[in-house]
C-alpha cells in the first residue's frame, strides 16, 4: 500500500472550499458563473508550483496539466479529472469547514445552525468512520467536498508522486473542469487534445467504491394543446390544457416508476417541471433506466398515455417529444475491462474492501466514455452531497489519494508485464 500524508491534501481542501464556485442553470455564458474561474486560477498556480508541464487554463475554464512518465516502457496515458463547481441547490458562499476530531459516534449537530443534524442512524457510513476526523460545514452552507475533495485528492497524489520518484508511473494528464453540476462539464472538452487513453473522475462518495454504471437518460417533453374560449361562454366548448396535464400526472403509477418509489437498478419516469395555461401546458419528464430497453419501455408507456388523452379530449391534443441525454457508461467500459479492474485493485491495495457500484444519476465519465475516453468514477470519501449535512472523513480522503497513486503504479506495472 502506498500511503499519502494528509499534509499533501488537507490544507488545500480546507482552502478550496472557501471559494464560492456555484454553477447555475440556464446561463448564457460558459462557464455559467465567472466565480468558478477564481479557483481554476488558483489550481493553475499550484500545478505550476508542483512542476507539472503543459499547465494551462483554456478559454472554456478548464485547467489542464501533465505529469511526465518516469518509466522507459510504454504505458497508456491516464487522465485524472475533477470539477471545480458546486451545486446550485445550496449556497457555497462563505463556507466555514469544521473538523470533528476522533469521532466516537452519535449525532453531529452543526454549530451555526443546530437544526441541521447529521444523524447517526440515518448515516450508516458514520459507523465505518469511528475514530476518524470528520469535516463538515457549519450548517449554513454545503461543504463543497463535491468535488473539491476530488481536486484535493488528485493534488495530494501528484505531490506524493513528485516527492517519491521511485514510484513508477506513466504519463498522467490532469483536468479540472467547470459546470459539471449543471450537466455541462464536458460541453467543450476536447478528448483528442486531452490525450489520455483512459481516465478516472474522482467524484464518487463512499470509501472503496468504483462506479462503472450510470443511468441511461432521456428528457421527454409533453405538450398539451387545449381549446381556449372566453370562460363566460365556455360551456361545452372550452378544453383546459392545465386540467389535461393534471389528468396525465394523475394517471402515473402511485407506487412505482418514480424517484421516490425506486432504488438500486430500478428506473423511473419523473415529472420534473410543469408550466402553462388554459391554451397550452407543458410537462418535462426525466426518463431514467440502466438499460436502453428499459428506457424505451417507459417512453412507450408515456406515449400511450398521451395517445389516450388525445383521444379522450379531442379536439385538444397531447404530443410527446423525446431527446437523448446520455447513456449508461457500462456499455463502453465493458469494452475495456482492465480500466475498472485496475481501479478495484488499487482500492484493495489501500486496505479497503473494493465495492463495484452504480450511480443513480449521471457523471462526466458517462459522456466522456461515449466521446472515446473510457472513464469510470472513483470515491472521494464524501457523503450527503448537495446539502448542509455534507461530511467527509479525512482518513477516507487519504485512502482516495492513495488509491490514485496505487492506480498509476498498477498501470505502469501491468504495461511492463505485458
Amino acid at each position: 500500500m502506498q500511503s499519502v500524508n494528509r499534509k499533501h491534501f488537507l490544507d488545500r481542501f480546507l482552502h478550496y472550499v472557501t471559494y464560492d464556485t456555484q454553477s447555475i442553470e440556464n446561463s448564457e455564458t460558459y462557464p455559467s458563473t465567472t466565480k468558478q474561474l477564481e479557483l481554476s486560477k488558483r489550481l493553475l498556480t499550484e500545478l505550476k508550483e508542483l512542476g507539472l508541464e503543459d499547465v494551462e487554463l483554456n478559454e472554456h475554464g478548464y485547467v489542464f496539466a501533465t505529469l511526465p512518465s518516469n518509466v522507459q516502457h510504454d504505458v497508456p496515458v491516464i487522465g485524472l479529472i475533477a470539477h471545480v463547481d458546486t451545486s446550485p441547490d445550496v449556497s457555497g458562499k462563505n463556507v466555514n469547514p469544521v473538523i470533528t476530531e476522533n469521532y466516537q459516534g452519535g449525532d453531529i449537530v452543526l454549530e451555526k445552525d443546530p437544526s441541521q443534524v447529521i444523524k447517526f442512524e440515518e448515516n450508516p457510513a458514520l459507523k465505518d468512520s469511528m475514530g476518524h476526523d470528520l469535516i463538515t460545514s457549519d450548517g449554513t452552507t454545503l461543504l463543497g467536498a463535491d468535488n473539491k475533495a476530488g481536486i484535493a485528492e488528485i493534488m495530494g497524489a501528484l505531490v506524493t508522486l513528485q516527492e517519491n520518484p521511485d514510484i513508477k508511473h506513466g504519463k498522467i494528464r490532469v483536468a479540472f473542469t467547470v459546470d459539471e453540476e449543471v450537466g455541462e462539464g464536458t460541453k467543450h472538452f476536447d478528448v483528442k487534445a486531452f490525450g489520455a487513453d483512459y481516465a478516472y473522475t474522482i467524484d464518487g462518495e463512499a470509501a472503496g467504491e468504483v462506479e462503472d454504471e450510470t443511468f441511461c437518460a432521456d428528457t421527454a417533453f409533453v405538450k398539451v394543446k387545449g381549446v381556449n374560449v372566453h370562460p363566460g361562454y365556455a360551456k361545452d366548448k372550452l378544453i383546459n390544457a392545465v386540467k389535461i396535464a393534471a389528468d396525465l400526472i394523475d394517471r402515473l403509477p402511485k407506487d412505482s416508476m418514480s424517484p421516490e418509489t425506486t432504488e438500486k437498478r430500478e428506473g423511473y419516469l419523473h415529472p420534473h417541471g410543469i408550466k402553462g395555461n388554459v391554451e397550452l401546458a407543458e410537462i418535462t419528464f426525466l426518463v431514467r433506466d440502466f438499460t436502453v430497453e428499459g428506457l424505451k419501455e417507459k417512453e412507450k408507456y408515456l406515449q400511450d398515455l398521451c395517445n389516450q388523452l388525445s383521444e379522450n379530449y379531442t379536439p385538444a391534443s397531447v404530443s410527446l417529444e423525446v431527446k437523448e441525454s446520455y447513456r449508461n457508461m457500462k456499455y463502453k467500459l465493458d469494452e475495456h475491462p482492465r480500466v475498472v479492474e485496475y481501479a478495484l485493485q488499487a482500492v484493495q491495495q489501500t486496505g479497503l474492501e473494493p465495492i463495484r457500484n452504480l450511480i443513480r444519476g449521471g457523471t462526466d465519465g458517462a459522456r466522456l466514455s461515449y466521446m472515446g475516453l473510457p472513464t469510470p468514477n472513483i470515491f472521494t470519501g464524501g457523503h450527503n452531497f448537495h446539502s448542509q449535512k455534507e461530511w467527509i472523513s479525512i482518513q477516507h480522503m487519504e485512502k482516495a489519494a492513495a488509491t490514485i497513486v496505487n492506480l498509476v503504479q498498477i498501470w505502469a506495472e501491468k504495461s511492463q508485464a505485458s
